[in-house]
Formats: C-alpha cells, structure tokens, sequence
C-alpha cells in the first residue's frame, strides 16, 4: 500500500493553481472585456493573490523538502485553503452573481495571513 505524501499532494494543487491563474488570466484580458469594471477589478485582485499565493505554496512546499517542519506543511495548507476560500469564492460569487459566497473571502484572507505568519516558527528547534 502506498503512503500518503502529502508533498505530491500540495504539488498537484500548485500545477493546477498555476496553470488556472494564467488561463483564466488570459481569459479575462481578452473574452473578460465585457465585463462591468468593478467586476474585472474584483476578478483581477483574486487572480492576483492567487498567483502570488501559488508561488509561496510552492516555496514552502521546496522549502518542506529541504528542512521537514509541520509548521511548514500547516502553513502550505494555510495558503491552499486561502486560496480556494477567498480567490474561490470571488471568482463563484462574480462570474455566477451568487453573493452568498463572498462570504467565504475574508475567511480566506485571514487563512492566508496566518500561513505568512506560520512562517516565523519554522527556525525554532525541534523538541
């Protein structure tokens, strides 16, 4: 039986992160015009951070292969769920007017923030 890495699992999120944040990037520079501005700066910010996101999960990821600590891999999955939570939500609540969603984006902000934040724990020695 196979174990569990959850490595590979956080690098399959980050394949298919990256390569939506630069389709759906393109889509919406070009077939996007239509929309009403408010909601291309809405869609553009939560592209925004989820690219910017995307890469620090991949830092962290390459970083949980060189030094092993849980904080690293709580702090990836503090950005994975950022991610889906507040780039997620904005994207479901703008392109398909469900509005109950948006409430879902500062959840994902504040997971966001405390990966950041996890990151402060990763020198501290193992006991």
């Amino acid at each position: 039986m196979k174990s569990f890495n959850i490595s590979h699992l956080l690098t399959i999120f980050i394949g298919i992160s990256g390569c939506f944040s630069v389709l759906f990037g393109a889509w919406l520079a070009h077939a996007g015009q239509h929309l009403l501005e408010q909601e291309q700066v809405r869609l553009s910010s939560a592209l925004q951070y989820q690219l910017l996101h995307t890469l620090a999960l991949l830092a962290v990821t390459v970083w949980y292969q060189i030094k092993p600590r849980n904080v690293l891999l709580f702090s990836a999955g503090l950005f994975a769920f950022g991610i889906l939570a507040f780039s997620g939500s904005i994207y479901v609540k703008t392109l398909f007017a469900l509005n109950s969603f948006g409430q879902f984006a500062p959840v994902g902000g504040m997971a966001m923030a405390l990966g950041w934040l996890c990151l402060i724990f990763v020198g501290e020695k193992k006991s």
